[in-house]
C-alpha cells in the first residue's frame, strides 16, 4: 500500500475566523472546538491572550474545512454569547457553521457575497 504526502488545503476549504468583543476565555473555548473539528494552522498552546495595554484585542486563525478530524466532545460553555467572523468559499463556510453547531447554538447575523467567498457572522450561545 503506498500512502501520498499530505496535501496542503485547497484555498476553496480554508475559511478565517476572527473574534472581537469577547473574552479570551470564550475566544480559547471557540477555538478549541474548531482545532477539536478541523486541522487549523494554529498551535493548541497557541491560546488567546489580553493586549498589553488592556485595549481590544482580535483572534484570528485559518481553518482547513475540507474533513473533520472529529466531533467535538462535551458541552463547553461560554461566558457570554460571541460573535465570530468566517471568510471563505461558501461551502467551506457553511462547513464551519455546522462543525460550530455541534457545540453551540449558532445564529447567522449577516453575510456579505463575493464572486467565488463569502463573509458571515455568526452569534454563538450555550445550547
Amino acid at each position: 500500500m503506498s500512502t501520498a504526502p499530505e496535501q496542503p488545503a485547497e484555498p476553496s476549504a480554508q475559511v478565517t475566523v476572527t473574534l472581537d468583543s469577547c473574552a479570551k476565555e470564550d475566544a480559547g473555548t471557540v477555538l478549541d472546538v474548531l482545532r477539536a473539528s478541523f486541522t487549523g494552522d494554529r498551535a493548541a498552546e497557541d491560546a488567546p491572550g489580553e493586549a498589553p495595554d488592556g485595549g481590544p484585542i482580535v483572534w484570528s486563525a485559518t481553518f482547513d474545512v475540507s474533513r473533520t478530524l472529529a466531533e467535538p466532545g462535551g458541552a463547553p460553555r461560554l461566558i457570554d454569547p460571541v460573535t465570530l467572523t468566517a471568510q471563505g468559499g461558501y461551502r467551506a463556510v457553511d462547513r464551519l457553521r455546522q462543525g460550530l453547531a455541534e457545540s453551540f447554538a449558532v445564529t447567522v447575523i449577516g453575510t456579505a457575497s463575493g464572486d467565488q467567498e463569502q463573509e458571515a457572522g455568526f452569534r454563538l450561545e450555550n445550547r
